[in-house]
């Protein structure tokens, strides 16, 4: 596969293949593409396999364009993907589960309980609540 075009919209990335068909993803997939700047996504190369960000250390297949996962489904790792900044094993921790337990949550071979969903929430609650106390001094 080739890409003719590349192009964004807030939160998916495009490319219209040498077939003419327009394909997507979304950038939840790629944190690092999607809180980039809208210079550093124009400056990306070609390769025989995909797209390549040098700048940023991103790669995208060709592909992965043809996935039928376009986006992650499962709230809990649409959250995950949202907020990269947030380490799913620190909220593991908090929560007092094994991280792979909260990875089987996020990839969807597990399904957490509703109160366990609610907890998690309620850990994501907190740590927003704590970033507001933080004071920065000089």
């Amino acid at each position: 596969m080739e890409a003719n075009k590349v192009w964004f919209s807030e939160d998916k990335i495009f490319i219209l293949s040498q077939d003419n068909e327009e394909l997507w993803q979304s950038l939840l997939w790629y944190p690092r593409l999607k809180l980039a700047s809208k210079l550093q996504r124009a400056s990306f190369r070609l390769t025989p396999f995909g797209i390549r960000w040098d700048e940023i250390d991103e790669d995208v297949s060709f592909e992965s364009f043809t996935y039928e996962d376009k986006e992650p489904s499962v709230d809990i790792a649409r959250v995950f993907k949202s907020f990269p900044e947030i380490n799913v094993s620190s909220v593991a921790r908090r929560m007092g589960i094994r991280q792979s337990v909260m990875a089987s949550y996020l990839c969807g071979a597990k399904k957490p309980s509703e109160s366990k969903k609610a907890e998690i929430e309620e850990i994501l609650h907190q740590l927003g609540k704590e970033l507001l106390t933080v004071k920065l001094t000089s």
